[in-house]
């Protein structure tokens, strides 16, 4: 199971890589929910599906070892949350938020939210990678909070635009490392001894 989940976040990530390289968005200031617009964008779409399928056989691998259901739960969370912003595009520069536009956009926020919270817990358990998946964690919400401030900004009032800012920088930050949250939460579970290093207050 942990390799299937495995091969599906290296599926997704391929899906990704391939999706920018054909694409001429600025990776710094362009997010990536635009490129659902390029001529390949059924990447994006099919990237956070198999992202979401990884997320839930990591998952179950994690409940059939034993490990707190919150982070079990928590990786279903992000999962979910990798479906629907797959699911549900976001709008098109310029245009007004619809309601596909803010579930992509609230979907990803929880996404967001989610697996540094996760990621924090497994660490509190001791498992392997306990310090580089604090870190990460750490990271990943710190990159949070630079995506968000953008918008606070933006309800007072005060025009801010991607170009403006290294939005797509950011964003990616905040990709990038909670998928080596999740991929070091599934490498911590391939050896007997990961289970065993599981906390009771985790258990």
């Amino acid at each position: 199971m942990l390799v299937s989940g495995f091969a599906a976040i290296g599926a997704g990530s391929g899906a990704m890589l391939t999706l920018h390289a054909g694409s001429d968005l600025d990776p710094l200031h362009s997010v990536i929910s635009e490129y659902v617009w390029q001529s390949a964008g059924w990447l994006l779409p099919a990237s956070l599906t198999l992202f979401a399928a990884g997320a839930a056989l990591m998952a179950e691998a994690m409940r059939r070892a034993g490990v707190n259901r919150w982070v079990v739960a928590l990786l279903l969370v992000w999962g979910a949350s990798m479906f629907l912003i797959g699911a549900f595009p976001t709008d098109r520069p310029g245009v007004p938020l619809s309601m596909s536009g803010g579930i992509h956009r609230y979907a990803a926020f929880v996404a967001f939210l989610v697996m540094p919270v996760a990621g924090m817990l497994l660490a509190r358990a001791n498992i392997r990678y306990a310090a580089a998946m604090r870190v990460l964690s750490g990271l990943a919400l710190a990159a949070l909070v630079m995506v968000v401030i953008p918008y606070v900004v933006r309800m007072f009032g005060i025009p801010l635009t991607n170009d403006d800012i290294p939005a797509g920088l950011t964003q990616r930050a905040v990709v990038v490392t909670e998928l080596a949250v999740l991929t070091l939460a599934g490498l911590s579970m391939l050896k007997p001894s990961a289970r065993r290093a599981v906390s009771p207050a985790l258990a």
